[in-house]
């Protein structure tokens, strides 16, 4: 974040007096808190709304540090001049370590592949019934006789209940026998099929399905993802997008309703966007909006940075594979930052379809991390302490300066769970979800469900929702003035 915008104006607006000052008046019990309220003043989101941040609080750095020194802790002054946590506010985050940020890795767990679920034995107050929802591809449950849809209530001839199922199935054993059942909705009844299980070393696939299907003049690619939206799968991904584009697609299928979601980057949900587009190359993806002292400085100084543009090429410069679509649809099952911000990207420019169990939740903001340096970035920072801050910075706005506060309403409405009865082939229209989409996509309207759960199953685990990360939002990275 280095760069040659040192103006005086600027200094002493935007960051008050305080960076103004002599470096002998912060004194060293108070350094990480001065750090923390001078990053929190100039570049928190909500700055004008707390009055503690207030540009005119302190009439001087001595009094700043009486204030300072009022907190036990770090954290305790962080949490103090957060706005409406944890309703308006739930990402901005201070970070004791700032060594414990980690790219996030490739995905690998141990693992049997069966992903399932957990409801209660209708009639039994104890036992409990597992379904298989999906096999991992090239795990050791991929060679086995088992499939979506199969049932079971036993591993190693002990019946499963609320009280053993996590250990049994999750615990230390390496191999066990999962004693399978067939199941109307009401009665149990245990069958002659015991499957061996050996869990291993397992790396997901970037990509769990893709697919052409065609239907009429439509001709459908249909994705199934499951990781995070890190840079680590966008390489794969952009191959499967070739593969769709050698194919002809003209509608896509974008199926997360599996995905592990967690935070990202709006560069990767760029090129995601740049992926499914391609005719927009240049033109904003998103328009970012600061505190009100920041975005002034930001449209005098760098108004180019207060924009993403579509993009054609990866982060390491591989040309991107672009199906230049006019119309994708959404599979969710809850609410991701990630997903929102493309959604509300993607809205200036095409149709974008949702099918969902909910309205979105509206989480349209962007933080950034800062360290204790001139400029905020990790080069030059304090080696006093290992403190940094990620607050919420902006909000993120489409070319037609639409934000999302408010979510996304579903186009198709869908069960927060599905029918365990009826959960067909993924990938073909004997799977409910995507037998609705598809007829969507041929424009028959959609049928919501009249009843959810209309057998009163009692969900008590989901193998894939324990799988999810923390929605961290979603993060910038930004050249910030420097304070010298």
């Amino acid at each position: 974040m280095k760069n040659n915008f040192r103006t005086l104006l600027f200094l002493c607006m935007s960051l008050v007096l305080f960076n103004c000052t002599k470096v002998d008046e912060i004194s060293g019990d108070v350094e990480i808190n001065d750090f923390v309220w001078k990053a929190m003043n100039a570049y928190y989101l909500y700055q004008d709304q707390i009055p503690d941040l207030a540009d005119r609080r302190f009439n001087s750095q001595p009094e700043l540090n009486n204030y300072l020194r009022s907190f036990t802790t770090p954290n305790e002054l962080f949490l103090n001049v957060l706005h409406d946590r944890p309703t308006t506010d739930n990402k901005s985050t201070l970070l004791n370590d700032y060594n414990l940020i980690r790219s996030p890795s490739i995905r690998t767990s141990t693992t049997h592949g069966v992903e399932y679920g957990i409801i209660a034995e209708p009639g039994s107050a104890t036992n409990v019934i597992g379904y298989v929802q999906y096999i991992l591809p090239n795990s050791n449950a991929s060679i086995q006789n088992i499939k979506r849809g199969d049932f079971f209530y036993g591993v190693d001839n002990v019946q499963l209940t609320r009280s053993n199922y996590n250990n049994l199935l999750e615990g230390a054993s390496v191999s066990f026998e999962l004693n399978m059942a067939n199941f109307n909705g009401t009665i149990v009844t245990p069958n002659a099929n015991n499957v061996p299980l050996t869990k291993t070393t397992y790396t997901h696939n970037s990509v769990f399905m893709s697919k052409n299907i065609i239907t009429g003049s439509k001709n459908i690619g249909y994705l199934i993802y499951n990781n995070d939206f890190s840079s680590n799968y966008l390489s794969d991904v952009n191959t499967t997008f070739l593969q769709f584009k050698s194919q002809g697609v003209n509608q896509l299928v974008l199926d997360l309703r599996y995905n592990i979601g967690g935070g990202s980057f709006a560069t990767n949900i760029n090129q995601i966007a740049s992926m499914i587009t391609g005719q927009f190359k240049d033109q904003p993806f998103i328009k970012k909006r600061w505190n009100s002292k920041a975005q002034s400085w930001f449209e005098l100084n760098q108004p180019d940075s207060l924009m993403i543009n579509y993009t054609d090429k990866l982060y390491n410069s591989t040309p991107i594979n672009s199906l230049e679509l006019t119309d994708v649809y959404i599979i969710l099952n809850g609410s991701s930052s990630s997903i929102e911000l493309l959604i509300n990207s993607l809205k200036s420019y095409i149709n974008v379809h949702i099918i969902n169990s909910q309205t979105t939740d509206g989480n349209n903001t962007g933080s950034i991390t800062l360290y204790n340096s001139i400029d905020y970035d990790s080069i030059g920072k304090s080696t006093n302490h290992t403190t940094a801050v990620q607050p919420i910075v902006l909000e993120y706005l489409n070319n037609d300066e639409n934000t999302f506060v408010d979510g996304f309403m579903p186009d198709i409405t869908i069960c927060p769970d599905e029918d365990v009865l009826n959960l067909g082939v993924l990938g073909t229209t004997t799977d409910p979800i995507l037998k609705e989409v598809i007829d969507f996509v041929n424009g028959i309207p959609p049928n919501p469900p009249r009843f959810c759960n209309s057998n009163n199953f009692q969900h008590l685990y989901n193998s894939v929702r324990s799988q999810q990360l923390i929605d961290t939002g979603v993060f910038i990275k930004q050249d910030l003035p420097n304070t010298n």
